[in-house]
């Protein structure tokens, strides 16, 4: 039996493989689904994506399933609550800029019908499709992250720096950054 070729990362432990052979790189068009993954980059910064997806299911909890509403109604007793739980990255900074995302969310979606138009905009409704041969190709950011990242600082978002950017348009599919040998790079739209 022939192993499959994957990302180098996805090496990292099962929840990690599942991640990348399930979710990594595919489009995501969900408006709940894209702000679930700005706070959780977000809440990776200075971290590893395996320390934040290993509590990811504790974030949904915490933030009412990433329900951009509810989040952007929560009170500062609740997030002082969220604080000592264990089960989340326990940082003021990052706790709070879920709530002030989720009213910058919310904005958004009045100004361009959704989080899903305005996202994809930057890359014109339709993934980038790279071509990396190794990791070390892969870049930490680009032009069109770093023009997000200066786009939704303008519009109040926080932990949205252009790398965190970047890592958000790779998960969502923004971005096919799958390296052209591994099993998932044709699925996610590679040729």
């Amino acid at each position: 039996m022939t192993s499959r070729i994957r990302c180098h990362w996805a090496a990292d432990g099962d929840l990690m493989q599942a991640y990348h052979d399930g979710e990594w790189g595919v489009p995501l068009h969900d408006d709940q689904a894209l702000f679930e993954f700005l706070c959780l980059e977000g809440a990776q910064a200075g971290l590893s994506w395996r320390t934040v997806l290993h509590k990811r299911d504790n974030y949904r909890k915490a933030f009412h399933d990433f329900d951009i509403a509810r989040v952007a109604a929560m009170k500062d007793r609740e997030l002082e609550k969220l604080l000592l739980d264990p089960g989340i990255i326990r940082n003021r900074l990052k706790v709070t800029a879920a709530r002030d995302n989720a009213k910058a969310a919310l904005e958004v979606i009045k100004d361009w019908g959704s989080l899903d138009a305005y996202l994809w905009s930057f890359v014109d409704g339709k993934s980038i499709q790279n071509r990396w041969r190794g990791k070390g190709d892969v870049p930490a950011s680009t032009p069109v992250s770093d023009r997000m990242s200066k786009d939704l600082k303008k519009r109040g978002f926080r932990f949205v720096g252009t790398t965190i950017c970047y890592a958000f348009m790779q998960a969502t599919g923004m971005v096919n950054d799958h390296i052209v040998e591994c099993f998932r790079y044709k699925a996610c739209g590679g040729k």
